[in-house]
């Protein structure tokens, strides 16, 4: 099962190494405390709207970009878990298969 909020969790990790800035940085700049901005990123716990906008202005990034971000990892996700079709041959096609593979 993909999990919105784990994906959402990486995207603002990334977004926050990529800026160089620690947890406490964020902290301090979205008014919001260390542990729980660290159990938004391990995907821990879910991010209000007031939140995510509240990290995204402290890290200094559009909330639409991280949206698109976690859709494009939601959907990577989506892709890898669908069930690969196994095409299966008429019974005639088989029996000729394998009387040709025996040959």
């Amino acid at each position: 099962m993909v999990l919105f909020r784990r994906l959402l969790g990486e995207v603002l990790r990334a977004h926050r190494v990529d800026r160089g800035m620690t947890l406490r940085e964020v902290s301090a700049a979205a008014r919001v405390s260390l542990g729980y901005i660290s159990e938004i990123e391990r995907g821990q716990k879910e991010a209000s709207s007031e939140l995510l906008a509240s990290l995204c202005g402290a890290l200094d990034v559009p909330l639409s970009s991280v949206l698109r971000s976690v859709s494009d990892a939601v959907a990577l996700e989506e892709a890898a878990m669908a069930p690969t079709p196994i095409p299966v041959l008429p019974v005639d096609a088989r029996v000729a298969a394998s009387v040709a593979s025996a040959a």
